[in-house]
């Protein structure tokens, strides 16, 4: 797997080739650096935790580990949907802001297949001025006819709140 990253003119990294995990989110596909995939398992009971933002769903056990869970379609600002037999929980590990190993959850609507993806099929997310923000995208990655977006999970997943809930203080 190559991880030389493409740079953009202000020398931000805007994606890298390799295995991406892709699942989608209403009609809009998404994908992830397959490295940073724990598991994926079909949606559990969640345990709301209070005082966290809407699209912190809450905590789950898994085996034993409590792990906080993000509604994807919430904190990208789609309309909440009633979870399904496709709806999953994407188990990731990452690096918190402060550079702590963290696990947590996505959940999304559906997974979609491992693609490999080149450097050549990587392009900048595009402008849209400063009242858009899209920090979250490493790049678009043209995939046939279709792009994928593909998301840079350290700044999908910062936040306070985020990090509270898996500590159990929120």
């Amino acid at each position: 797997m190559t991880y030389s990253d493409a740079k953009t003119t202000t020398g931000r990294s805007f994606g890298a080739a390799g295995k991406y995990l892709t699942f989608t989110l209403g009609e809009e596909t998404y994908g992830l650096e397959i490295l940073t995939v724990q598991e994926i398992i079909g949606i559990l009971p969640v345990t709301h935790v209070p005082n966290t933002p809407a699209y912190v769903r809450g905590v789950i056990n898994l085996r034993g580990k409590v792990i906080p869970v993000v509604d994807l379609r919430l904190k990208f600002g789609l309309e909440a949907a009633q979870d399904t037999e496709r709806t999953c929980i994407i188990v990731l590990q990452t690096k918190r802001e402060d550079g702590i190993p963290s696990t947590t959850g996505i959940i999304v609507d559906s997974v979609s297949e491992v693609l490999a993806i080149t450097e050549e099929q990587i392009e900048e997310p595009p402008s849209f001025g400063d009242s858009v923000e899209i920090d979250f995208l490493k790049g678009i990655a043209k995939v046939g006819d279709k792009v994928c977006e593909l998301l840079d999970l350290e700044r999908t997943l910062s936040s306070a709140a985020i990090v509270a809930a898996a500590e159990g203080k929120a």
